[in-house]
């Protein structure tokens, strides 16, 4: 914190005076200049601190609608910088978890790591039938470390919950419980290993995209072996051109491998980020993209879908009432919002960007600027759509970087057109039909008996209630009859107090008995009552 002067961010904010006052005699104030950006500042601090807060400001990163832009793309730099663990101990874990040598296991094995990152570390190895594999390992007492530190975040988001006003609506307790599962996920490499068998099975066959074999007999929870694949880094476009890569069909079909796995599948890639993303070589003039890495996956819900497609299909006819209309149908923001000032809101945002010509407009960029806006109003954080943001970000990116007049909306249009027709149109009633068929069929038999049940059932709730209604009736007789009582009693009470005195009201008052006295009180009890 003194280093890298991270008290600055706290200038800014409306904290108790006590709290400024001991910010105010941090000693570093007056020694360590803050002599770089802010977010630049953040960014090397996590670094300092570890690979566990280096993948924590990774995750951050994609939280845009947490964080201010300039930090985001600041955070997006991170990278894991963690000097590998030894291969004899990487060695050793293998044979540990999958009960056998790796002379045994393996035709090769190759010591020294081939990348290494904060959680696990990559081995290139070949099986005994010959077969090219990647080994990769997670290390040793990882998840001793990852507990240490997740509980040092919480006790730091708790910190800013209590001190600072806007730390309850920015919820740091949420976003630390979010890392938490995210990264105690990656740790267990099947899990990853499901989600790569899952996308190779919904792109089996294609074009597109090849997602690599997973080994499934060598495989446990701290290892994982998958096939090796051969490709050019996606980033690397020299490479690309060199090797006569249709770059503006490869940019297109980054696109449209999104809209495929949102909208079909519903089971995206959420960490397309360019050190996972590779391009086959074999043939530049039909390019086809290799993914690795699929430790964080994304997933909607028919209803999810179908609003997302109808929203992105609004904005761009510009239709704002009823991209208001579908955030408060969804669910995504309170069914109370005043639709008329959601829509002047959303307007404001998008009408400066439709200014510019649609091939430069950044629906990643829009998107965000719908949740900044959606959240005034309210809209609570939809974990879903954050990574699908973060996802469309980075396609996005990829594709201007491959190819800068990318017109994402005209390959984007014409697939969720498509896409809502097949979903809503007639051959997709019969379709639901044709699928319900079977199942209608099945409790066909059985209706008779269902809706005899069901009057039976409406017969005794009917009872039921005239029961109820009877017991209502005698508790409210039973009431009124002890308030009645309970009057007469407390009216004879004071009567009799008083009826051994003589004289004037007043007098006879005074000359009441302490048993008078008594029994006036309770008769006043009892009248009130």
């Amino acid at each position: 914190m003194a280093r890298y002067r991270l008290d600055t961010f706290f200038e800014q904010v409306p904290l108790p005076w006590y709290v400024m006052f001991w910010l105010r005699l941090l000693p570093w104030r007056y020694l360590v200049p803050a002599d770089k950006p802010g977010g630049e500042r953040l960014r090397l601090a996590l670094e300092a601190l570890g690979p566990v807060y280096i993948k924590f400001g990774q995750m951050l990163s994609t939280r845009r609608d947490l964080l201010p832009d300039d930090i985001a793309l600041e955070l997006q730099k991170l990278q894991d910088r963690v000097p590998p663990f030894p291969g004899v101990e990487a060695r050793m874990l293998i044979e540990r978890s999958l009960g056998q040598s790796i002379t045994e296991l393996f035709q090769r094995f190759d010591v020294e790591p081939l990348a290494s990152a904060s959680v696990a570390q990559v081995h290139l190895a070949t099986l005994r039938d010959g077969r090219e594999v990647v080994v990769k390992v997670v290390r040793p007492g990882i998840e001793r470390t990852i507990r240490k530190d997740v509980d040092l975040l919480y006790t730091f988001a708790r910190l800013l919950q209590w001190a600072w006003p806007e730390g309850r609506r920015l919820r740091p307790v949420e976003v630390v419980s979010e890392y938490e599962q995210t990264i105690f996920d990656e740790l267990d490499l099947r899990k990853e290993a499901a989600n790569g068998s899952q996308l190779r099975r919904n792109f089996e066959h294609s074009e597109i995209l090849y997602i690599p074999e997973i080994n499934w007999d060598l495989t446990r929870r701290n290892v994982l072996v998958m096939e090796r694949i051969h490709g050019i880094p996606v980033a690397d476009v020299d490479r690309l051109r060199a090797n006569n890569t249709d770059l503006k069909l490869l940019a297109e079909r980054g696109v449209e491998i999104f809209f495929t796995q949102v909208f079909r599948d519903s089971f995206f890639h959420a960490d397309m980020h360019p050190g996972n993303i590779f391009v086959s070589p074999d043939d530049p003039t039909n390019p086809r993209y290799i993914a690795v890495d699929f430790g964080i996956v994304g997933s909607l819900t028919p209803e999810d879908q179908s609003y997302l497609a109808r929203n992105i299909l609004a904005f761009f006819k510009r239709d704002y009432r009823q991209v208001a209309q579908l955030h408060i149908d969804s669910g995504w923001v309170p069914a109370d919002t005043n639709l008329y000032a959601f829509e002047t809101s959303i307007r404001s945002v998008c009408e400066p960007i439709f200014e510019k010509p649609l091939k430069d407009i950044s629906f990643g960029q829009l998107l965000l600027g719908l949740f900044q806006t959606a959240r005034r109003f309210n809209m609570e954080v939809q974990p879903q759509l954050v990574l699908l943001q973060k996802t469309l970000l980075n396609i996005e990116g990829l594709g201007r970087q491959l190819y800068p007049d990318l017109d994402l909306w005209k390959t984007a249009k014409p697939f969720l057109e498509n896409w809502m027709h097949q979903r809503m149109g007639p051959k997709a009633v019969t379709r639901s039909i044709k699928s319900q068929a079977p199942d209608w069929l099945e409790k066909l038999p059985l209706m008779p008996q269902l809706v005899f049940d069901s009057l039976q059932q409406l017969k005794r709730l009917e009872a039921a209630q005239q029961e109820h209604q009877q017991l209502l009736r005698q508790e409210h007789e039973r009431r009124l009859r002890q308030r009645h009582w309970s009057r007469a009693a407390g009216l004879a009470l004071l009567l009799l107090a008083l009826a051994g005195s003589r004289g004037e009201l007043q007098q006879a008052i005074s000359q009441l008995s302490a048993t008078g006295w008594g029994l006036a009180a309770v008769g006043f009890y009892l009248l009130l009552r």
